[in-house]
């Protein structure tokens, strides 16, 4: 996008217009030719990594094959020299190419180019400086290349969270970095593979620290500890050695037609590299694997997080584009034709009627109808992606639900679907009150709690679809919206905000996003506050917390004095925006960052998202759509309000 500064004459009302129609009409334009949104993942180095690494022990046990992307051999290269061309200044990687340097991602990457050097890959030698960079970076930061050190230094990161831990450390043990494998895979604690040979319902009624998601990981990573040191009690080790073949056909049900886990590159190379690792190479689970990785390259040599986010910036873009239609009489931009806004009179919607349906057609049909393989949810969810890896959540559930009524269709279809997916909610609902990630009552880690902005989500879900379903299955929305509200009251922080889980700020201290984390919790409260006015308190305090936040050029970061980004000011505005209020300070927050988000519109800053998201422990991503998205709803909502 060009920078394309406003006049200084243009009153602030034909301002935000004029942005609008830049955003809008780029968003709309951002459809594939199926009509919906696919976005696109920030380029990874942890995963490009990782990817790299099991291609290079593909290519050590003879695994490599010729694919549409190149042989195996090159496209293990070209994810060398990307991660040579990529490394920071300091000598280390972040996750993205804009994420500061961070001790797991840079021992992965140094442990998979010194195991490449140490090989002869091509170009092993003009690489040698840089994975030397990387080695001071992490002799400083650790304190030690001894692999005591270094193994307590990675744990240290996930705290009693292993599920990305150990799998860091099996790498760095396959990479000869931790020591002879025996000594390296003794040290670090063992995951029992043969609790996959359980039913899954056994996991929770055992108290198990087993985690939905990981189920692959400790079946493949167990098994390559298993392989290199077998536990020193006969009876323990030659259970798991018979429950081998087992485990591995579990393995082989749970992995998806795609060939990659979750989509996610990271899960499917440690999938993949741990079964090379244990002797299992030729395993049909090891050669899809390599499949998903060859068809999920990029274009320059890396590999993304994820495949995509589809339904996730769908339903997102869905709601964003509608908020109610309006006119804006003093509009006189070339742009008038832009769909949602109008010079005098009702404007039309941006997505038309035949685009609705298509979206609609395309929602419903991504609606997990049976059990899910993997998690073992029941049916009426959504996943982030409409790829065959994907696995139903609570985000993308409440999401397809708003973005199911947004669209505006109440036929049988959709009426049946919104029931399943409400009651679904209802059914993740955790003692507490609060919604966790994938499935109810898994654990204590991270995507088995409960967590603010997810329950925040669902309460939105259930206030909006309430009075259009059947009357049991309103009371039991009520008693859920009554127990979520709850949750939310205990959960807000002293100062009046939410901390999210699925939303970090890498430039906060802490690491946490409480712009996210409020602004999505006081959308909710402004829902129901009719319904339940005891949240007013809440809601008021939320609001307080995010006009306190704002930062001296009208934007906000993701915390208290972090430099404004485009996605938090957005999200921020679009929260406050939406209360029915109106008192001083209020509208000249709202003025003052409607001003600061249309100089950055103006200023092209849309083309450069920031990376605002967690995932998988402290794995850092950002997405390309996610700028225009807010600053659409953001936008929309401002001029409503005026």
């Amino acid at each position: 996008m060009q920078a394309d500064p406003a006049p200084p004459s243009q009153d602030p009302k034909t301002r935000l217009a004029t942005a609008l129609v830049r955003v809008q009409s780029e968003l709309l334009g951002e459809r594939g030719g199926d009509g919906h949104w696919r976005g696109e993942l920030s380029a990874s180095a942890l995963s490009t990594a990782t990817a790299a690494f099991t291609l290079l022990l593909a290519c050590r046990e003879k695994s490599q094959t010729e694919t549409p992307a190149g042989s195996t051999e090159t496209l293990l290269c070209r994810a060398l020299d990307w991660l040579a061309a990529h490394v920071n200044d300091d000598g280390g990687w972040g996750d993205t190419v804009r994420s500061r340097s961070n001790l797991s991602t840079t021992t992965i990457c140094w442990a998979t180019l010194a195991a490449a050097g140490a090989e002869g890959t091509e170009g092993s030698n003009r690489r040698a400086p840089v994975v030397e960079g990387a080695r001071r970076w992490i002799e400083k930061t650790a304190g030690s290349l001894e692999p005591v050190a270094l193994a307590r230094a990675i744990e240290d990161v996930y705290g009693e969270d292993r599920t990305f831990s150990i799998p860091i450390l099996t790498l760095c043990a396959l990479a000869g970095c931790l020591g002879p494998p025996e000594e390296a895979f003794r040290r670090m604690p063992a995951l029992p593979f043969e609790l996959a040979a359980l039913p899954q319902a056994t996991y929770n009624l055992l108290g198990l620290p087993v985690v939905s998601y990981a189920l692959p990981a400790l079946i493949a990573v167990g098994q390559v500890q298993h392989h290199h040191a077998p536990s020193s009690f006969a009876p323990i080790a030659g259970l798991r050695q018979s429950l081998r073949g087992l485990t591995l056909r579990r393995l082989e049900g749970l992995q998806p037609e795609s060939g990659g886990f979750l989509e996610a590159i990271p899960l499917t190379s440690f999938v993949a590299m741990s079964l090379l690792g244990a002797g299992s190479g030729s395993h049909p689970v090891v050669r899809r694997c390599l499949a998903f990785l060859a068809s999920s390259v990029r274009s320059d040599g890396s590999w993304a997080i994820d495949v995509d986010l589809a339904t996730w910036v769908t339903t997102l873009s869905v709601q964003a584009l509608s908020v109610q239609a309006f006119s804006v009489p003093a509009l006189s931009v070339p742009a008038l034709s832009v769909r949602g806004l109008s010079a005098s009179g009702p404007a039309a919607p941006p997505l038309q009627a035949d685009e609705r349906e298509k979206i609609l057609c395309w929602l419903l049909d991504q609606q997990w109808c049976r059990r899910h393989p993997y998690t073992g949810s029941p049916p009426g969810g959504w996943a982030w992606t409409d790829l065959s890896g994907g696995v139903p959540d609570a985000d993308d559930t409440a999401g397809a639900l708003l973005a199911l009524h947004a669209l505006g269709e109440r036929g049988d279809a959709t009426r049946s679907a919104a029931s399943a997916g409400l009651a679904r909610l209802l059914g993740l609902q955790n003692r507490d009150g609060g919604i966790p990630t994938f499935c109810r009552g898994w654990g204590k880690l991270p995507f088995d709690r409960s967590a603010p902005d997810l329950t925040a989500h669902a309460v939105r879900a259930w206030a909006l679809w309430r009075r259009e379903v059947d009357p049991k299955l309103r009371r039991r929305i009520d008693r859920g919206l009554r127990r979520a509200l709850a949750y939310l009251r205990r959960t807000r922080r002293a100062d009046g905000s939410w901390h999210p889980l699925w939303f970090g700020c890498e430039a906060a201290e802490d690491l946490a996003n409480p712009t996210f984390g409020t602004a999505r919790v006081v959308r909710a409260l402004q829902d129901v506050v009719a319904l339940e006015p005891s949240v007013a308190r809440d809601l008021e305090a939320g609001q307080r917390w995010l006009l306190e936040a704002q930062n001296s050029d009208g934007g906000w970061g993701g915390a208290k004095g972090v430099p404004s980004s485009v996605e938090e000011t957005s999200l921020a505005l679009e929260a406050l925006a939406s209360s029915p209020a109106s008192a001083p300070p209020l509208e000249a927050a709202l003025n003052h960052g409607g001003a600061y988000l249309c100089e950055r519109i103006e200023a092209g800053a849309t083309d450069r998202a920031e990376p605002i998201g967690f995932y998988f422990a402290n794995l850092w991503y950002y997405e390309r759509l996610y700028p225009l998205i807010f600053s659409v709803a953001a936008l929309r909502r401002l001029l409503q309000r005026s």
